[in-house]
């Protein structure tokens, strides 16, 4: 989509942009929120009305774009030329049940650099807690789209177009906006924006352009500082190492086969009676010869010159296994219950080994911002796959800083409880733990609008709409899904059914059906997670079930 040019405030930013004096009054209104500096700040600027004449329609932004069309009254926007350096922007409302009607268009300048081309920020409202969770209805809750990165910047231009608004005549770029003309059928919605849903007609003149849709209120724009990355855990705490699979330790005590840990052990009860310190005793060497067993009819030939030792006592058993004979009278299970036994113990036996996960504290979450405490489902029956569409362009090494500039923008902008996917995994193919609450539980997390209950959301750092997603990252979430859902005996390649909380796919109570390996789109009419990453996700899920042993 073409992109629309924001207001200026001040003097030009670059020879490139040479903007006059617009309405928004500059940085030093801006409501920043900042805590110590490893762990970040977020800054959030209002969106405000653009005058008609603030902006320069022969300015054309880097990277081809077309001259900015002339504004309609009921746009918002800001320039702010100067502005204390951030990674990730967004735009946030104030209700998070309120649609956008309307699109949004931002464009950075790189410290030091350039200004970058007009990007385009989608809506977040397929993404996120479910309709009736606290964590959606609380009031700390905004609505937004979803964030893009950005990388190292100190200026920002945003603008909001609303729907339905058709700008005509007058200058450069006039008779279509910078996305090839408005969307037609904006729905009405209410107007709490202190007139961004104004009359385009209300400017008297001609070419007056059609009533727009109304803009949600509190339209402002986000920028998130990552902060600087911690000091690096020691390494059996940053990284969790490939273990075999094993689910979470139980009440009783640690599960079956689980490797021990490595932190100190608790010892007996104080009221138990004292061990003793005394190793124990070797088992004495029987010095009784080796002899077979009676029932043989001839003991077997020593090889000669053989040097091994004496062959133990054989079995008194036959060597030929057999079914015993019920006795009379015994009751025989039916075949259904035999068959029922016989599913249990084969999906028991289906597990995958544990890939290494980077910790929370690997990539540095505060965990101080955050709510306390979590939520938990019964069981992860379905792993959704997801891009977080903030862009590709971050290398492997940036990773953890996009991680807590999302999880910012996620728990201070959105006003959720936590960072909102289980797992994160960069195009490097490496897994990150997302959600609080321990990899191994059924963690509800903020991901799959409507279905967050009884399954996971794995989210690929990047958009895959039209870029093929990295192959490492592709492979990476099988090895992911085929260990967690082996926690919970799912088969990668089965179906199963969620109850839907609310979407716009499946309202709210119906049983759908679902591949245990899913995409967003499955459960919501969305884009996500790119038709690129969509098409993989048959050989993830083949992968997968071979991972586990199928």
């Amino acid at each position: 989509m073409r992109a629309y040019l924001a207001s200026s405030i001040g003097v030009a930013c670059t020879a490139a942009l040479a903007l006059p004096l617009a309405v928004y009054p500059g940085p030093a209104h801006a409501r920043a929120e900042r805590t110590a500096a490893s762990s970040g700040s977020t800054q959030s600027l209002p969106l405000l009305p653009l005058v008609a004449d603030g902006l320069d329609r022969g300015a054309v932004a880097p990277g081809g774009d077309a001259p900015a069309p002339a504004p309609a009254p009921a746009d918002r926007g800001l320039a702010a030329s100067r502005v204390r350096p951030f990674s990730l922007v967004g735009v946030v409302w104030d209700q998070p049940s309120a649609d956008l009607h309307g699109r949004v268009q931002v464009r950075t300048r790189a410290v030091g650099g350039e200004w970058s081309p007009w990007r385009e920020l989608v809506p977040y409202g397929d993404e996120g807690p479910d309709p009736d969770s606290p964590e959606l209805r609380g009031v700390r809750a905004h609505g937004g789209t979803a964030p893009l990165w950005v990388g190292d910047s100190d200026g920002v231009q945003a603008r909001v177009r609303p729907e339905g608004v058709a700008v005509t005549g007058g200058g450069a770029g006039a008779g279509a906006d910078a996305a090839g003309g408005a969307d037609a059928g904006g729905g009405a919605g209410v107007d709490a924006g202190g007139g961004a849903a104004a009359d385009a007609s209300a400017d008297g003149g001609p070419g007056a352009g059609a009533r727009s849709a109304a803009l949600p209120s509190g339209l402002r724009l986000e920028l998130i500082d990552p902060g600087e990355a911690p000091a690096p855990p020691p390494p059996d705490r940053a990284v969790l190492r490939a273990l075999p699979a094993h689910p979470a330790p139980t009440a009783g005590g640690a599960a079956p086969g689980a490797r021990p840990s490595a932190g100190p052990s608790w010892g007996p009860s104080r009221w138990s009676a004292r061990p003793s310190l005394r190793p124990p005793r070797p088992s004495r060497p029987s010095v009784k010869p080796s002899w077979p067993s009676r029932r043989s009819a001839k003991p077997s030939p020593r090889p000669s010159g053989s040097s091994a030792k004496p062959l133990p006592y054989p079995s008194t058993h036959s060597t030929h296994s057999t079914q015993p004979t019920p006795p009379p009278g015994a009751i025989t299970p039916p075949p259904s219950a035999l068959a029922e036994e016989a599913a249990k113990a084969n999906a028991a036996r289906y597990s995958a080994p544990r890939p290494s996960i980077v910790t929370r504290a690997g990539w540095g979450a505060d965990e101080k911002i955050r709510e306390t405490g979590h939520v938990y489902s019964k069981t992860v029956k379905v792993a959704f796959v997801h891009h977080t569409v903030t862009g590709n362009k971050y290398s492997c090494s940036q990773a953890p800083s996009v991680l807590r500039s999302i999880y910012r923008y996620h728990v201070k902008s959105l006003g959720w409880r936590d960072y909102g996917y289980n797992f994160t995994i960069d195009k490097c193919g490496k897994i990150y733990e997302g959600r609080s609450g321990g990899v191994t539980k059924a963690v509800r997390g903020a991901h799959t609008l409507g279905f967050n209950t009884n399954s996971m959301g794995v989210a690929v750092l990047g958009t895959f709409s039209a870029k093929k997603p990295p192959a490492k990252a592709v492979k990476a979430i099988a090895k992911l899904t085929a260990w967690k859902l082996g926690l919970f005996k799912r088969n990668p390649r089965g179906t199963t059914h969620l109850v839907s909380g609310g979407g716009n796919k499946y309202k709210k109570g119906a049983n759908v059906k679902l591949h245990v390996i899913a995409g967003h789109r499955d459960g919501f009419a969305t884009e996500c997670p790119g038709k690129d990453l969509y098409k993989k996700l048959g050989s993830v899920r083949k992968t997968a079930a071979r991972l586990q042993g199928r």
